[in-house]
């Protein structure tokens, strides 16, 4: 085996914020939590919200915020929209890599998808969710459940509202994409149920559209459909379209919702165990951390926009062409949940890029291993990161209570809260996919839109 597998936090590491997310929920409650934290811009608003949406008094509204500065939402570290750099290695943009062109890839039928959906909604309705295409709602996306969103709520709307919404999600979408999207709402739901339901925010309806700009097949516009564990912002200006960042994860990744068994993050495992196992010994020297991972590795989630994380890991450029095609199908597994035509464009961008990338790990190399790595170059970061259950406990029947009276050290694997330390496991996944150097939110295409063209 590889590298190191996960271990217990060191005293330094357990005093850490997080740790302490854990002594003040289980002392007071989410809302003792969310005020920690700052869900928001305005935390007390978030913890009230949090604190109403139905989750027990011991049990967390949401969990990890998935980003280097955890959290349950972007919070003070929110960079607004005005402000966004990008992820860079070092504060610095990496000029002339995104330019307005065709892609030959129409974007006719996903604007008349979402003026579909748009039009269907009431007035109230459509004015709680429409925004300016520079409006700081781009930058205020989170994972966790409990967070403070704007814009409409699928559960609120009528069935054919939502087949709207979802008829949209399938424009954008490939079908694997829709079908990740759908799993990761539906176990969401699940989760709710096996910890006793009544919980508003773990439910398929927790999940929300906002919308930049107009639908426009010249104009730029754009949207984000944002909820627990999902969060997909789309820029689109004429044929090009950016698809980052999107957040995707779950708790748990199986499970029988409603009849249906629900599978999620398999190729974006089994594809990652092909890279690594793929590298000779020397380049498994440079790839693979000395540093043992954690519960939470991820660097690039929520409130992280001008993230600085220099480059570690194995450089691609000496890879084999048969590992440069392992590599290539790995990045395929995220970028391959946007539109078929859209994810050529972007693969093949990842591919010009190639020499300049690096692949990183962190953990074992077992099929049922829990542990990190990410894809990093210019023009791409995508982080995958194996966590410790929060609160899902492999146990339908398990109560809520029973999950938040946990000992805090995390217990046994697969049980305690995750947040004080646990032991992670495929059973919690956190994954995203990002566009460095400005590239996210479309804001360097959005810029050059502007400088260009008027």
């Amino acid at each position: 085996m590889y590298g190191h597998g996960h271990t217990p936090r060191t005293p330094e590491a357990e005093r850490s914020r997080r740790w302490f997310m854990n002594k003040a929920l289980l002392a007071g409650g989410v809302a003792a939590v969310a005020t920690m934290t700052g869900c928001s811009s305005g935390s007390s608003d978030t913890a009230s919200s949090a604190a109403s949406s139905g989750a027990p008094g011991g049990m967390p509204s949401g969990g990890p915020g998935g980003g280097g500065g955890g959290g349950m939402g972007p919070g003070a570290e929110q960079v607004k929209y005005a402000d966004v750099v990008g992820v860079t290695t070092d504060g610095k943009v990496v000029e002339d890599l995104y330019t307005i062109h065709s892609t030959d890839v129409s974007t006719d039928s996903l604007v008349k998808a979402a003026q579909a959906f748009l039009d269907g909604l009431s007035s109230t309705e459509r004015k709680s969710c429409v925004f300016d295409i520079d409006a700081d709602e781009w930058t205020a996306w989170s994972n966790v459940d409990g967070y403070d969103r704007k814009g409409v709520r699928m559960g609120d709307l009528t069935a054919k509202k939502q087949n709207l919404g979802y008829a949209l999600l399938g424009e954008a979408l490939s079908a694997d994409g829709l079908t990740q999207t759908r799993g990761i709402m539906k176990l969401n739901a699940f989760l709710g149920d096996s910890n006793g339901g009544n919980q508003k925010t773990l439910t398929e309806g927790h999940y929300f559209f906002t919308f930049m700009g107009t639908p426009s097949t010249t104009k730029p516009w754009g949207f984000q459909y944002e909820g627990h564990h999902v969060a997909i912002n789309y820029f689109v200006l004429g044929d090009q379209v950016v698809m980052t960042p999107t957040f995707m994860g779950s708790e748990p990744t199986t499970g029988t919702y409603k009849g249906e068994k629900i599978t999620l993050f398999k190729p974006e495992t089994t594809a990652g165990l092909a890279m690594i196992r793929s590298l000779a010994a020397a380049q498994l020297k440079k790839a693979v951390s000395s540093q043992s991972n954690g519960n939470e590795d991820m660097k690039a989630g929520a409130g992280q926009d001008n993230l600085k994380l220099a480059y570690e890991g194995l450089q691609c450029s000496g890879l084999t062409s048969a590992q440069k095609q392992k590599l290539l199908d790995l990045a395929g597994v995220y970028i391959g949940y946007m539109s078929e035509g859209h994810a050529e464009v972007k693969l093949a961008e990842v591919e010009k890029h190639l020499d300049d990338t690096y692949f990183y790990w962190m953990g074992e190399t077992e099929d049922d291993s829990a542990f990190y790595y990410r894809i990093h170059s210019p023009v791409v970061l995508i982080e995958y990161d194996a966590q410790a259950p929060l609160f899902y406990k492999g146990d339908s029947t398990a109560s809520a209570s029973a999950s938040a009276s946990a000992d805090s050290s995390g217990g046994g694997p697969g049980g305690g809260m995750g947040m004080g330390g646990g032991t992670p496991s495929q059973e919690h996944i956190h994954t995203i996919i990002r566009t460095p150097n400005g590239g996210d939110y479309g804001v360097d295409l959005l810029k050059l839109h502007l400088e260009n063209d008027h």
